[in-house]
């Protein structure tokens, strides 16, 4: 082929390019992500379950072909649409008022929606927001004319939700939905709403007076405090001016006193020099005391009582001694009298032989008995013996441990032990003590029985009466060897 032809060849292929080209672009339609595409015409049908109720065909989000002169293709938009409220209405207390409000709403994504919101607005998508307007103008008066201003300002929320309830079905015919529904005023003509708030207003402002008040009053305490402090403070720099005068005026009047004041210094020293003086005088005398009276006393005390335990000592070993020897003595006279017993046994034992040879001639009956009866008195004879040497051995033995007791009780607690003595023989002592009135012929006593009493225990001590009572008794002897003894015997006496 030749170069031309070849061109030409060139030129048809790009024209024909370009008309298939230009007559792509005139049959194909896109929808865009807002919007819809209607299609209706020959063929235009929805490959969907609204296929048999649809004479149209609904194209979202792709593109489609677009036959010309046999279909048609029309947008809707899918958009948001926003319209204002403005309803007069009455509530359920007679009161009008106003709501101010605005609706946002869209047609449905579903194909449902879309193909309601496209028979009834395709042509006519500006009068969406009348239509919108109308419905839920007349939802809003039917819901507030049950409701309270009190209910309309406290509770819009129950407002919305029951307007939104109330025109779901008709929307939903619409094939629109309700993004948002906002109630943004609510006024009245009478002052209502305004009266309502005017007890809390009240009340704010009386809080707020109240809260001035209580700042106000804080702030005349804090200047109280402040003007009380700096008047302290005035207070105390006047009072240390005052205390550094005086010790001005002190220090001038102890420089003038100085001399007075030395003198008198003197003479306190020489007062208590003459005061540790007279002290070291007195313990001088004291030592004196000490080394002159107080130690021969003591040694004279001491010497009396070591005097008065070696006598007491050597009564309690005389004691022991006589108690040792009156044993003894006991044990020698049950040895004596066990020996007589022994010996008058064989003694009678010897005589019953005797007459037992003798009777041997006279006969042997004789004999036996005599022989038998000797042998008795024998046995009797020394049962008798012994038992007298056992009793005086007993009585030995019981008057040395008397005596040993006596003088280990006289060691132990002499005080007690003479106590003991007295008053068992009590008796005997008044009776020596009264033998001493024996032979008054006169006695006139001035204080009734208290004088008796002491008349009786001066005669009692006179002479040592009780005191000898006393010492026989611990030494052994009974009041009844005191009975022939009276210091006071044959005198005659006077008492007053």
């Amino acid at each position: 082929m030749t170069t031309t032809e070849l061109a030409f060849w060139a030129g048809g292929i790009v024209a024909l390019l370009v008309i298939i080209i230009l007559l792509f672009k005139a049959v194909w339609r896109v929808a865009e992500p807002n919007e819809a595409l209607i299609i209706s015409g020959l063929g235009a049908h929805t490959r969907n379950e609204l296929a048999d109720s649809l004479g149209f065909k609904i194209i979202t989000g792709k593109g489609t072909a677009v036959l010309p002169g046999f279909q048609t293709a029309r947008r809707l938009r899918l958009d948001s649409r926003a319209t204002n409220l403005q309803v007069n209405c009455v509530t359920q207390q007679g009161i009008p008022v106003q709501v101010r409000g605005v609706i946002i709403y869209k047609v449905g994504d579903d194909f449902t929606s879309i193909a309601n919101a496209a028979r009834r607005f395709l042509d006519q998508q500006d009068s969406m927001s009348g239509a919108i307007h109308e419905l839920f103008t007349g939802h809003l008066r039917s819901i507030i004319g049950n409701l309270t201003v009190e209910d309309l300002i406290l509770n819009r929320e129950r407002l919305t939700g029951e307007t939104r309830s109330s025109a779901a079905d008709e929307m939903s015919k619409l094939g629109l939905v309700v993004d948002s529904l906002q109630i943004q005023e609510i006024d009245d003509e009478t002052g209502y709403i305004l009266n309502l708030g005017k007890p809390h207003a009240a009340r704010v402002a009386a809080s707020a007076r109240i809260a001035e008040a209580q700042r106000d009053q804080e702030a005349t305490e804090a200047e109280q405090v402040a003007a009380a402090k700096k008047a302290a403070a005035i207070r105390e720099s006047q009072i240390q001016q005052s205390g550094y005068t005086a010790e001005v005026d002190q220090a001038a009047a102890k420089a003038r006193q100085a001399g007075p004041l030395s003198e008198a210094t003197s003479r306190q020293e020489v007062v208590v020099q003459e005061t540790r003086a007279a002290e070291l005088e007195a313990q001088l005398a004291e030592q004196r005391l000490q080394s002159q009276v107080r130690k021969p006393a003591d040694a004279r005390a001491y010497e009396t009582v070591t005097l008065s335990q070696a006598e007491r000592d050597a009564r309690i070993a005389q004691a022991e001694a006589e108690a040792r020897e009156t044993e003894l003595r006991a044990v020698a006279q049950a040895s004596q009298v066990k020996q007589a017993a022994a010996a008058e046994a064989e003694s009678v034992r010897l005589r019953a032989e005797a007459a037992g040879a003798a009777a041997r001639a006279t006969g042997e009956g004789e004999a036996a008995a005599a022989q038998a009866r000797g042998l008795a008195d024998a046995e009797a004879a020394k049962a008798r013996g012994l038992a007298e040497a056992e009793s005086a051995r007993a009585r030995g033995l019981a008057e040395a441990d008397a005596i040993r007791a006596r003088s280990q009780a006289l060691a132990e607690n002499q005080e007690a032990v003479i106590a003991q003595q007295l008053a068992e023989n009590w008796p005997a002592i008044v009776e020596a003590g009264a033998k001493a009135f024996g032979n008054i012929d006169h006695m006139v006593v001035l204080n009734g029985a208290q004088g008796v009493e002491e008349l009786l225990a001066k005669a009692l001590t006179l002479g040592g009466t009780g005191l000898g009572l006393a010492r026989s008794l611990l030494n052994g002897a009974t009041p009844a060897a005191l009975n022939g003894t009276d210091p006071l015997a044959g005198k005659s006496h006077d008492a007053s």
